[in-house]
């Protein structure tokens, strides 16, 4: 899909380093737990390159989950406690699945799996998997490849009938305090983006091997972002979409904002995954 020109509009930005893929002949991988012995955790190097991230606020009107494969919004949430899983699958489940169906007109959405970061935990004793950090590499949770295995390994029976149908896998991004300050999420605008500069990766578990993509850099990126993010705001973005004609990929990482008070709190987010499946 052809990139809309968003630069008819000055837009407030920042220059940021963004952690892109090295050159590697191999293919990628990382370990999602402690790797087995004389092995490393990853193969992986990256490349940190300067990048301007510009605002999405004055355009957030015009942004498209067709087209950009971003939207920003206003949506206040009743959920009490975020750190509380059982009030999440009452409350912010729910809330969230209705707003996916509102946003992209899906006959059915499910959410699946939710992720709490915290940039605090940085500095205490995590085992592999728990107290999860931003992630400061540009990455997206989803292949060609592991969208469609994702709904084999999530609907069962179903599956096989909801892949003939389109479907998508849409993160829900949220503060869980704010104003946030620290560590942003960053957004590529999925039209700026080549198929080319997608690579593999795989991602080793105990028990099965998944695949994300990480990023080969380039000039051609549009990089936005939603400063001072509230809690009563939140980014969706697409990380699969089954049709070729829309924005099917959004690359994204946190990043360390130049802008940023030396006293900002740690940052504080809950990401949702969801799948919309389309009539």
């Amino acid at each position: 899909m052809r990139a809309r020109d968003i630069s008819v509009k000055p837009l407030p930005a920042v220059t940021a380093k963004l952690a892109y893929l090295a050159p590697m002949a191999e293919t990628a991988f990382t370990y999602a737990y402690g790797p087995p012995a004389g092995k490393p955790r990853t193969n992986a190097a990256y490349d940190e390159h300067a990048v301007e991230i510009s605002s999405m606020r004055p355009i957030a009107g015009d942004l498209s989950l067709e087209r950009e494969g971003i939207a920003l919004v206003r949506r206040a949430s009743a959920t009490a406690d975020f750190y509380d899983a059982e009030e999440l699958k009452r409350v912010y489940y729910p809330e969230t699945e209705a707003l996916m169906r509102e946003l992209t007109g899906a006959a059915r959405v499910l959410v699946f799996d939710h992720t709490v970061r915290r940039a605090s935990w940085e500095t205490q004793e995590r085992a592999p998997g728990e107290r999860r950090l931003p992630v400061m590499r540009v990455h997206n949770d989803y292949t060609e490849d592991s969208g469609p295995q994702r709904v084999r390994d999530l609907m069962g029976a179903e599956a096989e009938q909801l892949l003939t149908r389109r479907y998508a896998f849409l993160n829900v991004w949220r503060p869980i305090r704010g104003p946030l300050l620290d560590r942003p999420l960053a957004l590529c605008d999925a039209a700026s983006a080549a198929a080319g500069d997608f690579v593999r990766s795989e991602q080793r578990y105990e028990d099965r091997t998944g695949e994300i993509y990480v990023m080969n850099w380039s000039p051609r990126h549009r990089w936005l972002y939603a400063p001072a993010m509230g809690v009563d705001e939140a980014l969706v973005f697409k990380c699969y979409d089954s049709r070729r004609d829309t924005a099917r990929f959004v690359a994204h990482t946190a990043f360390d904002d130049p802008t940023t008070p030396a006293d900002a709190p740690p940052r504080e987010s809950i990401e949702m995954r969801t799948i919309a499946f389309f009539a």
